[in-house]
């Protein structure tokens, strides 16, 4: 399969993966396909390109509302809690606008335990 933007060739190494960007070939706009490949990524240690997809979904109209959850949770797993708070701000604000209560309610709670951890870190 040819190397088509935030989506590797195949990882062996991982079958569900590889079946997810099989998956992707037949359908490269499934939102949730492409959501899972970025987190089949992050499980490979790939988490810059994984982000890279996640912030694709971000500017989907209608924004993918987890993406900017598992962003949060991967910026700061990664020590980059400044771009950790935009991303869940973010986040936050269009979960509201699509009436995703729970959602932001949970990227609020992940926002408040950052606290001033990391404050200008990028």
């Amino acid at each position: 399969m040819p190397e088509s933007p935030g989506q590797p060739s195949p990882s062996p190494a991982n079958p569900r993966r590889q079946r997810i960007e099989t998956m992707l070939a037949e359908d490269p706009g499934d939102v949730f396909l492409r959501y899972s490949l970025a987190l089949a990524m992050d499980s490979d240690g790939e988490w810059e390109p994984c982000l890279e997809i996640l912030e694709d979904l971000a500017r989907c109209s209608p924004a993918y509302v987890p993406a900017f959850q598992m962003s949060g949770q991967i910026l700061v797993a990664h020590g980059k809690i400044d771009d950790a708070r935009r991303a869940l701000r973010e986040g936050i604000e269009q979960a509201r606008g699509q009436g995703l209560d729970r959602a932001a309610a949970e990227m609020a709670e992940l926002l408040a335990t950052l606290g001033s951890a990391g404050e200008h870190d990028s």
